[in-house]
């Protein structure tokens, strides 16, 4: 029995529909188990959970040690975003409309951290800070995220710049503005999903970073993903699964708004 070009293309998007699904559950499966384990009765990581409760999440809330590594997460995320935005536009604009000898050779050294294992970075700038006697500190957190993040954020910038047309800007300054007001009137707003989008990269990257995080931790100064990953060498308490849940829901809600803010600009265009 031959099938007309009707079933056929019917056909053929089910399976791309079931199969999508079965990859997406695949992928999603374990964040369900983990928040599920979150909410579970046991003291340990058991699943099925027998019951349910919220107590972990009490435990986490009022532990010192556990709030104090997410407040410090947050920080150094929000203090690596600022950096790698404001180190990223500059570096954007240079390398697109620069015209200088090596430019693309920049182009893939600022790239690179996206390419070499995250440990040969970490053990580098571990080297680094112990020597200059900054490990454990703020700022060496806030650099060390900052260089794998700072890729994200010019690759974004640098995608929204060549799709804008130049000649809108040198309009407004045939029109009587500078060059600088041109620039910050008509070319920031119009970059500004690009700019957005590479803050939220470098939030998340820095968000959930564990690698660099654990080197350059101390006993004072710990994110939440070093937080997770030393007490899971002690413990396999629940309220290692409520610091997963947390994480993946500030994960979550970050490209909620990214999506929401790329539809309001596609709408808006």
């Amino acid at each position: 029995m031959l099938l007309t070009p009707n079933a056929m293309s019917r056909r053929m998007r089910l399976g791309l529909y079931f199969t999508t699904g079965l990859i997406a559950l695949f992928l999603l499966l374990p964040i369900v188990f983990i928040v599920l384990l979150s909410f579970g009765s046991s003291q340990w990581l058991v699943f099925p959970p027998p019951g349910w409760t919220l107590k972990w999440y009490g435990q986490f809330f009022s532990n010192a040690d556990w709030m104090n590594a997410a407040f410090a997460s947050l920080k150094v995320a929000v203090l690596t975003t600022i950096c790698a935005v404001a180190l990223g536009l500059p570096t954007a604009f240079a390398l697109v409309r620069g015209r200088f000898p090596g430019r693309e050779m920049l182009y893939g050294l600022f790239t690179l951290p996206m390419i070499v294992p995250l440990v040969i970075i970490a053990v580098a700038v571990y080297a680094l800070f112990l020597k200059l006697g900054y490990t454990g500190t703020m700022f060496a957190f806030v650099v060390s995220h900052v260089i794998v993040a700072l890729p994200f954020t010019i690759i974004s910038i640098i995608n929204s710049l060549k799709l804008f047309d130049q000649s809108i800007e040198d309009a407004a300054v045939i029109c009587g503005a500078s060059r600088l007001q041109a620039v910050f009137k008509v070319t920031f707003p119009a970059i500004r999903p690009g700019m957005v989008a590479g803050a939220l990269f470098a939030f998340l990257v820095s968000w959930d970073e564990v690698v660099l995080s654990v080197m350059m931790a101390s006993p004072t100064l710990q994110t939440l993903p070093v937080k997770m990953w030393t007490t899971l060498r002690q413990d396999l308490t629940p309220v290692i699964a409520v610091a997963s849940t947390l994480l993946i829901g500030l994960s979550v809600l970050v490209m909620v708004i990214a999506a929401a803010l790329r539809r309001r600009n596609a709408i808006s265009a």
